[in-house]
C-alpha cells in the first residue's frame, strides 16, 4: 500500500483520547486547522522522498500539539535584559515603575475615567489626567499627548504647517528608528521643507535669510542619537528663537529623549532637558514618553496653549491619541517627578544613579552563587537613541565559552529567556539592567543552562565519536 494512502483521516485522529484533549485545550476551528497543516506537510514529505513512512497517529498528534503550542505561546514577552544597555530600543525601552504597572493594572481590568467627570457626572476630556503635572513640571501653558514622538512631530507639522514652507537645518535631517527619516515624517504633513545651512555648520545668518520669505515655522531636531564632531557649529537653541520671533514665526523643538532631569549629575553628559527648551522660548517642544522620561510609549506635546489647542482639533490627533493604558502608566510615572522620587522609584533612573560599588557587589554575589565565572570591569550604555557614545562605569560578570553564541541561543529559549552580550569572545551580564525582582529567575536560568553545558561537554569528552 502506497505510504500516502496510510496518512489518517483529521476525524480519526481528533476521535484518539489525545486527538479529544487537544480539541478541549485549544478549541476546534484552530486544532482541526493545525491537523490539516500537519497532515498536508506529512503529504508533501513523502511526495517528495523526504520522508519514507508515515508517523503513526500518536506521533502525528505529537506534532499536532507542538505546532498548537508554538501558535498559541505569546510572541510578546517578558525577558530579563543582562545587555547593560538601559533604553534597549529592541526590548521595548524604558521599564515602568511598579506604581505605574499597578495603575495601569486597575484601569485596564474594568472601566475608568479615561472621558468622564466625576464631580460634574458627565463628559470629561482625556487630556486633563497629564496635561496638569505636564505644565506643572515643565513651565509649559499646555499639554496634549500622542502614541509616539514621530507622530507628535507630524502631528504639529499637519496643523500649523500644511503646504506652506517649514525651516530645519540640514544638520538636523536626521534618521531614527527603523529607518523612519525626519524629512519624509515632515513631507508626509504636506509642509515644504527648507533646508539651511550644511551638513557640519549652520549659522545664525542662514535663518534670517531663509526667514526673509513667508515661512509657517522653524523646527529644530535635537541630536538625540548620534554626533557631528570636528569643524562643526550650530547657533543656540535661543538664538534661533530670537531671530525666528523677530519675524513672527513659531519655534518647535523636536527633544527626542525629552529628559526632565539633569543627566549630568549622574556622570553623563548633559542631555537638553524640557525645561530648558520652553525657557530658551520655544513655542511648542515634543519628547518621547518611553526614553529618558521613564514611562511608556508616548509623543508629548507641550508649550504655548493657542498652539495646543490647534493641534488638539486637529482630526489627525484623534487617530493618534495616546489610550487609557497609556495615560495611566504616564500619569504614575510624571507623579514620580512631582513628588522628587523619580530617581528611587523609576526603573532607568534607578539603573543610571546605582553606584558602582552596588553593582560591583551584585556582580560578586552572581559568581559566588553559579560557582563560575570571573568579575570585570565594564561599561554600560543609555540607548534607545540618547546620549549617544555616553557610557557609565560597570562591573559585568564574563564566562569564558567554547560557543558562546550557541550559549546564548539556549539562554533565550529559556521559559523566562535572558538576554545577553559578547564582549571580547567572552559572554558578560552586566547587573545595572536585570531588574531586582527578576535576579533569582536570572540565576537560576543560568545556573541551568551551565549544568546543561557541562553535561554536554563530558559526554562529548567520554564519547568523542
Amino acid at each position: 500500500m502506497s505510504e500516502l494512502r496510510k496518512l489518517p483521516a483529521v476525524d480519526q485522529l481528533l476521535g484518539e483520547r489525545s486527538g479529544s484533549a487537544l480539541l478541549e485545550e485549544f478549541g476546534r476551528g484552530l486544532t482541526i486547522a493545525t491537523v490539516r497543516e500537519v497532515l498536508d506537510e506529512l503529504r508533501e514529505q513523502l511526495k517528495h522522498g523526504e520522508r519514507k513512512t508515515v508517523p503513526d497517529r500518536d506521533g502525528i498528534l505529537e506534532q499536532v500539539h507542538q505546532k498548537l503550542i508554538e501558535k498559541t505561546t505569546p510572541r510578546l514577552r517578558s525577558v530579563i535584559n543582562a545587555t547593560g544597555v538601559i533604553l534597549h530600543t529592541n526590548l521595548g525601552r524604558a521599564p515602568l515603575s511598579k506604581d505605574a504597572l499597578q495603575v495601569i493594572t486597575e484601569v485596564s481590568a474594568g472601566y475608568c475615567t479615561l472621558e468622564y467627570d466625576l464631580r460634574r457626572g458627565g463628559r470629561g476630556s482625556r487630556s486633563i489626567h497629564v496635561e496638569e503635572p505636564l505644565c506643572s513640571l515643565t513651565g509649559a501653558e499646555s499639554a496634549v499627548v500622542v502614541n509616539n514622538n514621530a507622530a507628535a512631530l507630524l502631528l504639529i507639522l499637519s496643523t500649523l504647517a500644511r503646504r506652506r514652507p517649514v525651516v530645519i537645518a540640514r544638520s538636523q535631517l536626521v534618521e531614527i528608528g527603523g529607518g523612519f527619516r525626519i524629512p519624509e515624517v515632515m513631507a508626509q504633513s504636506g509642509a515644504k521643507l527648507i533646508e539651511v545651512g550644511t551638513t557640519n555648520r549652520v549659522h545664525l545668518e542662514d535663518y534670517r535669510e531663509a526667514l526673509q520669505t513667508s515661512v509657517a515655522l522653524v523646527v529644530r531636531a535635537h541630536h538625540s542619537n548620534f554626533k557631528i564632531i570636528g569643524f562643526t557649529s550650530e547657533p543656540d537653541l535661543h538664538e534661533i528663537v530670537e531671530v525666528s520671533h523677530e519675524r513672527g514665526v513659531p519655534v518647535v523643538d523636536d527633544l527626542g529623549s525629552g529628559a526632565l532631569l539633569d543627566t549630568a549629575q549622574f556622570g553623563l553628559a548633559h542631555e537638553p532637558t524640557v525645561q530648558e527648551s520652553l525657557g530658551a522660548g520655544a513655542d511648542l517642544v515634543c519628547f518621547s514618553g518611553d526614553k529618558l522620561l521613564g514611562g511608556p510609549q508616548a509623543g508629548i506635546i507641550v508649550g504655548k496653549a493657542v498652539l495646543i489647542e490647534k493641534i488638539r482639533r486637529h482630526p489627525l490627533a484623534r487617530a493618534v491619541r495616546a489610550d487609557k493604558m497609556c495615560l495611566a502608566g504616564l500619569a504614575t510615572t510624571l507623579l514620580h517627578y512631582l513628588k522628587g522620587e523619580a530617581v528611587q522609584k523609576i526603573p532607568i533612573w534607578q539603573m543610571i544613579s546605582a553606584s558602582a560599588e552596588k553593582i560591583h557587589q551584585r556582580a560578586l554575589g552572581w559568581r559566588e552563587s553559579l560557582g563560575a565565572g570571573e568579575v570585570i570591569s565594564g561599561r554600560s550604555m543609555v540607548g534607545g537613541g540618547s546620549l549617544p557614545g555616553e557610557t557609565l562605569p560597570t562591573s559585568l560578570l564574563a564566562l569564558e565559552l567554547s560557543e558562546a553564541n550557541r550559549f546564548l541561543k539556549r539562554l533565550r529559549e529559556l521559559p523566562y529567556p535572558i538576554i545577553a552580550r559578547v564582549e571580547e569572545e567572552r559572554l558578560v551580564f552586566d547587573p545595572r539592567t536585570v531588574l531586582p525582582e527578576q535576579e533569582q529567575a536570572f540565576l537560576d536560568g543560568l545556573n541551568l543552562v551551565l549544568k546543561s553545558t557541562n553535561q554536554t561537554s563530558q559526554k562529548k569528552r567520554k564519547n568523542p565519536l
